[in-house]
């Protein structure tokens, strides 16, 4: 039980360091929360700092997500090896270090489904970049690949995971509010690279 919370309590830790924040500040002497759409997630870091930025801050951003599911899996854990990376993608949305404030918790999330299972992941992976390519919008990737993900997740046929997913996509979706208003009033940032 002692292993469980210690594991617990630093995968929260974990998922709450704003890697984008202390890249944004420590590198290019730029606070991301005053920036672009003001949030610290990947999107904004690739906008406002680049892509080497942001191609860092993605994987860590995943790291911090994959770690915790892979510590679990090592230490077998009596528990669902998904919990810690659930607990890492909470603690990136709601961190203690930024007054319980953060990003939207899709690379996160991403890196604890990866270390979860890398075929579900890969197929999320495709339908985000199906959509992005198709729409040009991140965050409605985003919300897609969790709405799938949930989905998916019916067919493993582990009530935990349906769980634990749902409570993904309504995190995910909730954090996206905002973008989807932008999306239906035509000023939602569209990606060119693609």
């Amino acid at each position: 039980m002692e292993t469980i919370i210690i594991l617990l309590v630093l995968s929260y830790l974990l998922g709450s360091t704003p890697f984008s924040l202390l890249i944004g500040l420590w590198f290019y002497k730029i606070d991301l929360r005053q920036h672009g759409s003001g949030n610290i997630g990947t999107t904004n870091t690739f906008r406002i700092l680049g892509k080497k930025a942001g191609i860092v801050v993605l994987l860590l951003d995943m790291f911090k997500g994959a770690l915790p599911v892979v510590a679990a899996m090592l230490l077998n854990v009596d528990m669902h090896i998904f919990i810690p990376g659930l607990v890492a993608a909470i603690g990136h949305v709601y961190s203690i270090f930024l007054k319980f404030r953060g990003g939207k918790a899709v690379a996160t999330s991403a890196g604890a489904v990866l270390a979860y299972n890398p075929l579900l992941f890969i197929m999320l992976l495709a339908a985000f970049l199906i959509t992005l390519k198709l729409s040009k919008y991140v965050s409605l990737s985003s919300i897609v690949s969790a709405v799938l993900f949930f989905i998916l997740s019916l067919a493993f046929r582990d009530p935990l995971l349906i769980a634990f997913s749902f409570i993904i996509a309504v995190v995910i979706v909730v954090r996206h509010i905002s973008n989807i208003k932008r999306i239906m009033d035509g000023t939602e940032s569209k990606i060119t690279f693609m």
